[in-house]
């Protein structure tokens, strides 16, 4: 029997446990695994089974001094045979790195649920870019609603590193936006608004880079402003808070979105 202990899961020692007892070919050995060990109470609790369980040891991964140190002393009093995994690892990277370990249970899978969010907002900002399916409007944080070239799909993957599930749409005037759009609550859409004289320089930049001809119509200011007319129709229609784009960077543009949305959440 191989007592796994561990103040957060354990599934760092069980996977070294499994690891090892592969070297044995061994199928005889039986995990009982113990998880959530922060305090005394509960290592005294342990060592009483252990005591009373034949061909036992003890494998541990706890970070806090006291509860560590604890079970290995009751483990050794107690012929118990022990593996601390944690102590010698904390107590060999403390020698070469001139920072206090944080002593915090489960800071790695705190870690790895913070990562798995930002990759599935990653994600989710790629599918749902540019209105590419309207079913992503009422399964994302906050829509990003405007014309060409108004930075949305940028923010939104700014925004999907703040773990925030983005959509964005594109307004023209040719295209009615979808239904989903109209049936959001207004402080969940943020449109974008830029003047028409900036948007103008943008575009024409646009084109140029992509070798097009800077007359078409993408670029021809009354085409620019008649497709802002329509994008400020659309808003005033929804209600949605606006940000006017013409000279903000990114970054500027992404905290006013996330000062919108703690304001909808108060």
């Amino acid at each position: 029997m191989v007592f796994v202990v561990s103040d957060s899961i354990g599934e760092t020692a069980e996977i070294v446990t499994r690891a090892t007892m592969v070297q044995f070919n061994s199928g005889k050995v039986e995990i009982r695994k113990i998880p959530y060990v922060t305090d005394s109470e509960y290592v005294t609790d342990i060592i009483e089974e252990a005591k009373h369980t034949d061909n036992c040891i003890i494998v541990c991964t706890i970070v806090l001094p006291e509860v560590r140190q604890l079970l290995i002393n009751l483990a050794n009093e107690n012929n118990i045979p022990i593996v601390d995994l944690m102590g010698p690892m904390m107590e060999a990277f403390s020698k070469i790195i001139d920072v206090k370990p944080h002593l915090q249970p489960g800071l790695v899978h705190r870690t790895d649920e913070d990562y798995f969010k930002k990759v599935e907002a990653i994600e989710f900002a790629v599918q749902y870019d540019d209105g590419k399916d309207p079913r992503g409007l009422s399964r994302a944080d906050v829509v990003l609603i405007g014309v060409s070239r108004t930075s949305k799909t940028p923010l939104a993957m700014f925004l999907a590193h703040k773990r925030l599930k983005v959509a964005n749409l594109r307004l023209v005037p040719e295209v009615a936006p979808p239904d989903e759009l109209f049936t959001l609550a207004p402080n969940k859409i943020v449109g974008l608004t830029i003047t028409a004289e900036k948007l103008y320089e943008i575009r024409r930049e646009r084109l140029k880079a992509m070798g097009l001809d800077e007359k078409a119509s993408y670029a021809q200011l009354d085409r620019i402003k008649e497709e802002l007319e329509y994008a400020e129709n659309i808003m005033k229609k929804i209600g949605c808070p606006q940000i006017d784009v013409s000279n903000k960077a990114v970054e500027e543009i992404a905290s006013n979105i996330l000062e919108i949305i703690q304001k909808g959440e108060m």
